[in-house]
């Protein structure tokens, strides 16, 4: 039955790596919102799934580092830029 879902492939680039990812089309549908295209739905799940990596880094992980504070500190700037509300805001999950 898997095989009858049809894909789309989104080409993931940097100055320096290309790789890409397949994902099934009907998904970018169901959690696109309205009038956004199939990238704006990738990139925005991109971010949110970084954002909440580097959340869990810097907040559940072992230890303290000053490096990953700073690193998550970025994410969380990107993510409101992004977004126009905070992580914990999007999420409910504040500390």
């Amino acid at each position: 039955m898997s095989d009858d879902v049809e894909t789309i492939t989104f080409a993931i680039e940097s100055d320096d790596d290309a790789d890409e990812v397949e994902l099934p089309a009907d998904l970018i549908d169901m959690l696109a919102e309205q009038g956004q295209s199939p990238a704006e739905v990738v990139a925005d799940i991109t971010l949110l799934s970084f954002a909440s990596r580097a959340h869990h880094l810097a907040h559940h992980g072992e230890g303290d580092s000053p490096e990953i504070d700073a690193v998550e500190g970025k994410a969380m700037d990107l993510f409101e830029e992004r977004f126009g509300v905070t992580f914990g805001e999007a999420t409910g999950h504040q500390h």
